[in-house]
């Protein structure tokens, strides 16, 4: 092993961990880009079917906990083509049903009309609207109950379980002495 090649790398290495918190600093999830998969009509109609799915109420939502930005991420990175062009062929169509049924874009329609025009959607086992209907509601309910506000303060999820309590007096007890 080359002892120099090995210093230059660590040094490199820390000169990298030192600048990242200056390069890094203003970052908040508002300011970082979301992939461009959907224009901004068919996310808008997106939102409005992950609200619909678990809308704001007494409690949290799926927008209070950010599981729109979720879904757009999730649709352009992990997802295949040919699943994209079906969740954007739904969402299309989805729109022109409610157009055609209330007269209005499903972004501007009420909670029951939205809930109307997504239960029509499952009426066809595996057709591409089922399909469509199913990994939207699957992958909105995963966004939601993965996300920090509801594994913290809904589930009381704890990342390291087993607290560690240091200086801490023990008392002696009869069975301890033994």
């Amino acid at each position: 092993m080359n002892r120099r090649n090995s210093l230059k790398k660590l040094v490199m290495a820390s000169a990298g961990l030192v600048a990242l918190p200056a390069w890094a600093q203003g970052w908040e999830a508002s300011t970082i880009e979301l992939p461009q998969l959907f224009p901004i009509e068919e996310q808008e109609i997106l939102t409005a079917v992950a609200d619909t799915i678990i809308p704001t109420g007494d409690s949290v939502g799926a927008l209070s906990v950010g599981v729109e930005k979720f879904l757009q991420r999730l649709f352009a990175d992990c997802y295949e083509q040919d699943v994209q062009d079906n969740i954007k062929v739904q969402l299309n169509a989805l729109d022109a049903s409610a157009n055609n049924e209330y007269e209005q874009s499903f972004v501007l329609c009420d909670q029951s009309q939205r809930e109307a025009l997504l239960l029509a959607l499952t009426e066809v086992e595996e057709s591409p609207e089922s399909n469509f209907f199913n990994l939207v509601k699957n992958e909105t309910i995963r966004g939601f109950r993965t996300s920090r506000k509801v594994m913290m303060d809904h589930l009381d999820y704890v990342m390291a379980p087993g607290y560690y309590n240091g200086c801490v007096d023990v008392k002696e007890t009869e069975t301890a002495r033994k």
